[in-house]
């Protein structure tokens, strides 16, 4: 023996005796590699023995100190320490590892469970001492407390434990059961709760002339199993009880000895640990709380969550973490859910469970029902983890789950698993991305501490950009580790490209981001395939039923159904009643299987969503601006259309979809000019409501671009309307003026009822902005050359736009009667119901022409109504203008301290609108301006 892990770490470098490596740190290096002797230990690994999840920055380069020095030592030894990429390889002789020397005996004495002759169960038990003999204390004595290390000792005490009870029952069935009391007694005493091991002491007892003493030891147990686990004696101290209480007798001698049935073979079928796992503290924590054996729920624990968020990695690691909770083993599978080569059959599944389970061949059943019920027999009464890992569906898993409440499953799945909870009450772990300390971590332990904090920036943008999903994370790094040239922010700059970002976080391998997202797509339903990629058209970060309805050209009920199913594959995640988010990386996948299309279908999910999000600006137009002039039907006209019953159900609905609105529209700019000009002007109306005035002339610029590339004059001139009017809200009436002037020049050669609403609408807006900057008299022209044109057609819809824009005229050149008749006619050209934006312009322009003789209270009347009404509305800029002029109103008449504090009061109301919105608007602006204050200023408690 030349390496003793079995006990203080130690090493013989000489012919004889031991020495110690000088160390903790050294040691546990050595250590690690001797136990993965002949296998590359990767780096991480390494760290995480030594320092746990927390390594220091300068870990890699104690880590090549520690390598250094061990090879110097090694020189005499038959070892040798070789670098291999990423990590450090050990090689040697297993048998000169004192804990590789007990792990090939225990293999060698597995097959000696069924042995009937004295010959074979004598050279067993020569085997199993000899392995036993090789403890000195407790393994890893003298390593850091690192959770690894903890996990390295569980592991070598259970195949210690194994070896253990296979030597005692083989001592049992040779009738030399005595022999074995004393040893039992002693590990009984540091591990009471082992069921098995308390049984075989007691039987050890009883078969030595002592029933009194195995009665004690079971009652002891029996107690403390109550006391501590709530439970009741399992079967092994239930049967070994019966036999005591039927024969008292002392023990036999071997040739008479009756059989004291098999040995009992303990499973540990767990993949190794995921090297570099971390974080997930949580999730751990949570399954350390789900995953009792003693727990209330007896269903399996579930985790799940997309591709590449971790979900092996974290089971495997907690079942190593948790190992010591299941004495009588630990089984795994991988059941393939999402494979090329297909999922695992659970008949097989269960064959090969049950013969870890020391099950013959020959004895295991032919049919799954029948291996299902054989299954549940062999864990009842155990305490046993099964780890089902990548599961396909709730029917694959049902008959592999142990019913046992002293069992656990804990089933990882990115599947429709939805059953599994409803038909076994599991305990669902969905998990999310990392958080960024986490990630951050990851890539420490992937590349190094001192790459990750030279650029902290880079860094936190790359963990964005991989959606914080682990196995992008060390895809990213291990080509970062690969490129040492190359810089975090360069690489992060790279993965800004959207359509880029899935090739680079992508390998050859079925391991990669790109691999696993096709994986999935395959088991999907045509629907959500086709809306998977009919997605890629969407450039909102969320989507819901109408919209997908719209993409797909159905009806909702069909939409929903598919959005679930993405949903069940994780390709979508929950974000409220109804509506879904997508990760980044699930964008681009979309977008290439549209790219796969032919032309005309890779178009069409676009057209549908443009014509959808266009019907319902329609909608909301008919409350705020009802006859705005569009450009006919759509040509995919959507099925179903949200519930816009007034002006607050408008505003409410585009102040959450504006952000799509706006950049659909950038996008059909370039693609598809005829619909992006349309957004641009059915948005108008919604984000002067809102009070968005600077967004508005984004977007009218966005729209008179793409209206310029159509080449038709009345969209044009529409758009250079738009702008003006968001110019007026934004008091720059200089540029609006530029800009109404611009509209009407467009219109010069046009002809139609188009153009001619548009010129009326264009003239108005010039006299409104005209009158602005102070021309009395070409303003008035100007809107009485608007009302001359609208009067012939006879259509009340031009004619009410130019009165109210008379109205207005008249009321900036100091004409209250003027702008009250007008708003009067306007307002009696107006049908009552639905109650629009132009009914409260109206009656806005008629209170602040209120005669000065009004008494007070009647006056106040009219204000408080309007201003009940503009706020029940939800349109945000008549509600400001109404408040400023209110305040204006009241400080004419003597008030300005009930104008100050109702002002303050108004302010906090819109601020509370803008926290509503994202961000703050131009009316809080403007009022925190009339009140000498900083936009940013809490408002005055008044």
């Amino acid at each position: 023996m030349r390496i003793r892990l079995l006990g203080p770490v130690e090493l013989r470098t000489e012919p004889v005796g031991f020495t110690t490596v000088s160390g903790a740190q050294r040691r546990a290096v050595l250590a690690l590699l001797a136990l993965e002797l002949g296998r590359v230990v990767p780096v991480e690994r390494l760290c995480e023995v030594l320092w746990g999840d927390r390594p220091p920055t300068s870990a890699r380069a104690a880590v090549q100190g520690h390598v250094a020095a061990l090879r110097k030592v090694l020189v005499d030894t038959p070892f040798g320490l070789h670098t291999r990429a990423g990590g450090y390889l050990l090689t040697g002789s297993a048998d000169d590892v004192d804990a590789l020397r007990l792990e090939a005996l225990a293999a060698r004495t597995a097959g000696h469970a069924d042995a009937a002759g004295p010959v074979d169960d004598a050279g067993a038990v020569a085997l199993l001492e000899e392995g036993l003999r090789l403890w000195r204390g407790e393994a890893l004595a003298d390593l850091p407390d690192t959770p690894l290390r903890t996990a390295l000792v569980d592991h070598l005490n259970r195949t210690r434990t194994d070896v253990l009870l296979r030597w005692a029952a083989l001592q049992l069935r040779r009738g030399t059961g005595a022999a074995a009391v004393a040893v039992l007694e002693q590990h009984v005493r540091t591990d009471g709760l082992r069921e098995e091991l308390v049984a075989l002491l007691m039987l050890c007892l009883h078969r030595a002339g002592r029933p009194a003493d195995a009665l004690t030891v079971y009652h002891r147990t029996r107690r403390r199993l109550d006391r501590e686990l709530g439970i009741r004696p399992g079967p092994a101290l239930r049967a070994a009880l019966a036999e005591v209480l039927a024969d008292d007798g002392p023990e036999r001698p071997a040739a008479a000895a009756a059989p004291a049935g098999p040995i009992v073979r303990i499973p540990d079928r767990l993949p190794r640990r995921t090297a570099g796992f971390a974080g997930r503290r949580a999730e751990l924590d949570r399954l350390d709380r789900a995953g009792l054996p003693e727990r209330t729920a007896g269903g399996p624990v579930l985790v799940t969550g997309p591709a590449g968020i971790g979900k092996s990695a974290l089971a495997v690691t907690w079942a190593h973490r948790a190992a010591a909770r299941f004495p009588d083993g630990l089984l795994y599978a991988d059941l393939r859910g999402l494979t090329e080569s297909g999922p695992a059959r659970p008949e097989d599944v269960l064959a090969d469970f049950l013969h870890a389970l020391d099950v013959p061949a020959g004895a295991v059943p032919a049919d799954r029902a029948d291996r299902a019920r054989l299954f549940r027999e062999r864990t009842a009464g155990r305490r046993l983890l099964v780890v089902l890992d990548d599961a396909d569906s709730a029917d694959q898993v049902v008959d592999l789950l142990p019913q046992d409440p002293g069992c656990v499953a804990v089933v990882t799945g990115r599947g429709p698993l939805q059953d599994l909870p409803a038909l076994d009450g599991a305990v669902v772990l969905q998990l999310a991305e990392l958080p960024q300390d986490d990630a951050l971590l990851l890539l420490e332990r992937a590349l190094t501490p001192e790459r990750v904090h030279g650029d902290p920036r880079a860094a936190a943008r790359l963990v964005r950009l991989c959606d914080g999903l682990p196995l992008a994370l060390r895809i990213a790094a291990a080509r970062l580790a690969t490129q040492p040239g190359w810089s975090l922010s360069a690489f992060a700059d790279e993965l800004a490209d959207e359509q880029a970002r899935l090739t680079a976080l992508s390998t050859d391998s079925a391991f990669g981001v790109h691999s696993r997202l096709h994986l999935t797509h395959r088991r999907l339903s045509a629907p959500a395939a086709d809306l998977l990629a009919a997605l890629a058209a969407h450039p909102g970060d969320r989507v819901d039923a109408l919209t997908s309805a719209a993409l797909l050209g159905t009806d909702t009920p069909a939409a929903r159904r598919a959005l679930d199913e993405l949903a069940a594959h994780h390709l979508l995640t929950g974000t409220g009643p109804g509506r879904y988010g997508r990760a980044p990386l699930v964008r681009p996948f979309g977008a290439g299987l549209l790219a796969e299309r032919a032309e005309p279908l890779r178009r069409l999910p676009s057209e549908r969503l443009a014509d959808y999000f266009l019907a319902v600006l329609r909608r909301c137009g008919r409350f705020l601006d009802p006859w705005q002039e569009g450009a006919g039907p759509p040509a995919h006209p959507p099925q179903a259309l949200p519930a816009i019953a007034d002006i607050r159900t408008a505003l409410d609905w585009f102040r959450a979809e504006e952000p799509t609105v706006r950049a659909l529209a950038d996008t059909t700019a370039r693609t598809d000019p005829g619909r992006a000009w349309q957004l641009a002007l059915f948005s108008g109306a919604l984000y002067h409501g809102l009070g968005r005035f600077t967004a508005w002339l984004d977007c009218a610029d966005v729209g008179r671009r793409a209206a310029e590339r159509c080449g038709d004059p009345v969209p044009v001139s529409l758009l250079h309307t738009c702008r003006a009017q968001a110019l007026v809200a934004l008091e720059r009436p200089h540029e609006a003026a530029e800009a109404a002037r611009r509209a009407v020049a467009a219109l010069d050669a046009a002809e139609g009822p188009g153009a001619a609403a548009a010129r009326i609408r264009s003239l108005a807006t010039l006299g409104l902005a005209t009158g602005l900057v102070g021309e009395r008299a070409e303003a008035e022209r100007l809107t009485a050359s608007a009302l001359t044109l609208a009067l012939p057609a006879g259509e009340r819809r031009h004619l009410v736009e130019a009165k109210v824009h008379q109205a207005r005229v008249c009321l900036a050149a100091g004409d209250p009667e003027g702008a009250r008749r007008r708003s009067w006619e306007a307002r009696d050209l107006l049908p009552p119901v639905p109650l629009t934006r132009i009914h409260l312009w109206c009656l806005l322009t008629e209170a602040q022409t209120l005669a000065p003789t009004l008494r007070d209270e009647t006056a106040d009347l009219v204000w408080h109504r309007l201003l009940a009404t503009c706020g029940e509305a939800g349109l945000l800029d008549l509600h400001a203008a109404a408040e400023r002029s209110y305040a204006a109103h009241l400080t004419a008449r003597g008030r300005a301290r009930e104008a100050d504090r109702r002002l303050h009061a108004a302010l906090g109301h819109f601020r509370a609108e803008d926290r509503r919105g994202g961000g703050p608007s131009e009316i809080t602006t403007g009022l925190a301006a009339a009140l000498g204050l900083d936009p940013a200023d809490r408002p005055a408690q008044g």
